[in-house]
């Protein structure tokens, strides 16, 4: 039998009246949340991947210029994009595209490392291909010719290990760049090497701490070279800015530190 609807005088309400059930979230504003989340990290990613990546330096082979603690931003559209230089896995191509200029003599670039590409080194570029690059008693010669560096006096620093007291130069490379350098001595291990040849399509990597640093000096008693010479396809970007910059005995999760571990001078410092 069919339940006939209910009936009632005008302005009378059922005896068993119930209130009305509360209103749920509409499902198109969580919808709307998700959306903008997603976006946000999609942009983020679209960001670091083609334009601008953060690094942080873990060791003292760029002193005095970069300190462990910095934290830089590197242009990733500086020398085109290649495979190895968006990374993810995300393309495979030969190569370089989009470069808006070749490196320079006096960039400072983060590149993967020939011999473990899932590495990040970040050095001074030195030679470019074609060149002769020597070292010979602690002074760097490009092509045969001695490059200037003047002094500039002593610079106390503490290692992890050790404090040490390096002499300061400023260099003076062929097309002009001036930049920092640090040296303990001029007769270290690698203050006296043989001529390397860039082969075209590579790029010699040097640090500033000349004395401390693995780079396309480097040799192995076995005759290998873990950094070598680097090729145009492994540049990731040049290092434009450090954006944050902490003491190296303070981690950057150790918030409370922060106000007395900043060193407020080195943000938003240009690199040179």
């Amino acid at each position: 039998m069919q339940n006939l609807p209910e009936t009632r005088m005008p302005g009378e309400e059922p005896a068993d009246s119930a209130p009305a059930p509360a209103a749920r979230p509409a499902p198109a504003k969580r919808e709307s949340t998700i959306a903008s989340i997603f976006w946000a990290v999609a942009l983020a990613m679209l960001i670091r991947v083609f334009l601008f990546e953060p690094f942080n330096i873990p060791s003292t082979s760029m002193v005095p210029n970069l300190l462990i603690g910095d934290f830089l931003f590197v242009s990733k559209f500086s020398y085109g994009y290649s495979a190895k230089s968006i990374g993810y896995g995300l393309f495979d191509f030969p190569g370089r595209v989009m470069a808006q200029h070749m490196p320079q003599r006096g960039d400072v670039a983060v590149f993967k490392l020939p011999t473990d590409p899932s590495i990040d080194y970040i050095k001074r570029v030195i030679g470019l291909p074609g060149d002769h690059i020597q070292v010979i008693n602690g002074i760097l010669n490009i092509n045969g010719t001695p490059i200037k560096r003047e002094p500039l006096g002593v610079m106390h620093y503490k290692d992890e290990n050790r404090a040490i007291d390096f002499q300061r130069y400023e260099e003076i490379l062929p097309n002009g760049v001036k930049h920092e350098i640090v040296q303990e001595s001029d007769d270290g291990p690698l203050d006296n090497t043989p001529e390397y040849v860039v082969p075209p399509g590579h790029y010699f990597m040097m640090g500033d701490n000349r004395d401390n640093s693995q780079d396309s000096r480097v040799v192995r008693p076995d005759g290998s070279m873990p950094v070598g010479f680097v090729p145009y396809e492994n540049l990731v970007g040049r290092a434009e800015v450090i954006f944050f910059s902490l003491n190296d005995d303070t981690q950057a999760w150790e918030l409370w530190k922060w106000p007395f571990a900043i060193r407020y001078g080195r943000l938003l410092h240009h690199i040179q």
